[in-house]
């Protein structure tokens, strides 16, 4: 690819980057849109920092229609839509619930294992490649289990599937579990242990990268943000900012949750709701762990990041509301101390709640590939609690699409004009 073909890269978040990555280093001139000054906090900083292959699930499967109506009513849920008069939520809602059938697991699964396979690969790669200077380790994940109904759902759903799909999961009892991780006390009943699973520190993760696109001379505008387009004759020929329009042979919108809004003006649609996050980060915990693990009945995630240790988790569905819910931070908090019964509350007291928001399409599968429309504009969003899993398989999919080459994973349900 000769240097001298270009491409916007709308959206500096870790999806924005990986693509701006692989596309350098295909020997394109990119140059990375952003809204945020340099150094601004994104959806990916304060996640769990998970590299999930076992995460073979799409957000939309089958029950998640009843579950998600029950837990409507009460904004202390594990995944709570604030109930609300807008279009583009009804409308998102309505998909959803056409894609919560065995028909979108059994297609969906196959794909999200090999595009997590792909991912988990990239990171080893990229951890050489900077020196191992975002704290990869590859301890696999316990999904823990409080109860024995909960430990045989998962057995007989996640863990069933998975090793149906080659990722191992292994079915432990408490002492086996406890024996996996003897860092802490644990009240549950046993868990499933995915072996291949990994996790990185999102923090460090991020300027690592940049110091790598730096070296590949890519350019960055940031504190710019997108305003609008202009186009002729099924192309995009300029993305519109308060400093002047910016040229470029291609364009790949990866503006995480705020993509949909970003299509302004195009005629696109794209469905996609922001599903803010929170997370709590400990930065002298009480016992050390080895291992992520999910607590699996109330849906938190728990990561050690060195000598910290963070509690993310919750869905929320209500729009971009830059407040915290103070009794969702709650329900982690007492999720950490259900499970993992040595924390008291005091070990929270005074932890400066982070949220963030997740891109979420209606059927829990990313936005990847070009636009029927406009024959330059690619689009690279949507990837729910998967970005950092997914990001690096993104880039180097966005550079194999923009390059001509055959997709090394297939596009189709992936198409950003499927809800068109």
């Amino acid at each position: 690819m000769a240097p001298s073909r270009s491409v916007l890269v709308c959206g500096g978040g870790l999806v924005g980057l990986s693509c701006a990555y692989y596309l350098a280093r295909d020997g394109w001139a990119v140059t990375v849109l952003e809204r945020n000054p340099a150094g601004s906090d994104s959806c990916a900083h304060g996640s769990a920092g998970y590299i999930s292959p076992s995460h073979v699930l799409p957000l939309a499967t089958p029950g998640m229609v009843w579950k998600g109506l029950k837990w409507m009513t009460s904004s202390r849920s594990p995944f709570y839509i604030q109930p609300r008069l807008d279009g583009d939520l009804l409308r998102w809602a309505w998909l959803f619930a056409r894609s919560c059938t065995p028909e979108h697991t059994a297609r969906a699964a196959p794909l999200l294992r090999d595009l997590c396979l792909d991912g988990r690969q990239r990171y080893l790669e990229l951890a050489a490649a900077t020196g191992q200077t975002f704290g990869l380790q590859q301890e696999g994940l316990l999904n823990l289990c409080q109860t024995q109904q909960g430990l045989d759902h998962e057995a007989h759903g996640l863990a069933a599937l998975a090793n149906e799909l080659g990722v191992e999961a292994r079915v432990l009892d408490a002492k086996a579990t406890a024996a996996l991780e003897p860092g802490t006390r644990l009240a549950i009943a046993g868990s499933v242990y995915f072996p291949i699973d990994a996790h990185l520190s999102p923090r460090r993760l991020i300027p690592a990268l940049i110091g790598q696109l730096e070296q590949l001379g890519v350019a960055f505008r940031w504190g710019t943000p997108l305003s609008g387009w202009r186009t002729a004759a099924g192309r995009v020929v300029a993305a519109q900012t308060p400093a002047g329009d910016l040229v470029a042979d291609e364009y790949v919108l990866a503006g995480g949750s705020w993509s949909a809004a970003m299509t302004a003006g195009l005629g696109l649609r794209l469905p996609l709701q922001a599903g803010k996050g929170y997370s709590l980060t400990l930065p002298h915990p009480r016992c050390r762990l080895t291992k992520p693990l999910i607590l699996t009945e109330r849906r938190v995630a728990v990561t050690p990041l060195g000598d910290q240790l963070r509690f993310g988790g919750t869905m929320e569905i209500a729009g971009h509301r830059d407040r915290v819910r103070p009794e969702r931070v709650a329900q982690i908090i007492a999720a950490a101390q259900s499970f993992l019964p040595e924390f008291t509350a005091a070990d929270f007291a005074g932890i400066t709640p982070w949220f963030g928001y997740r891109p979420v399409s209606p059927d829990g599968l990313p936005y990847l590939g070009r636009f029927g429309r406009y024959a330059n504009l690619t689009a690279a969003c949507g990837h729910a609690m998967l970005g950092v899993t997914l990001a690096p398989a993104t880039g180097r999919l966005v550079s194999e699409v923009l390059g001509g080459r055959k997709p090394s994973v297939p596009l189709d349900l992936l198409r950003p004009d499927r809800f068109a």
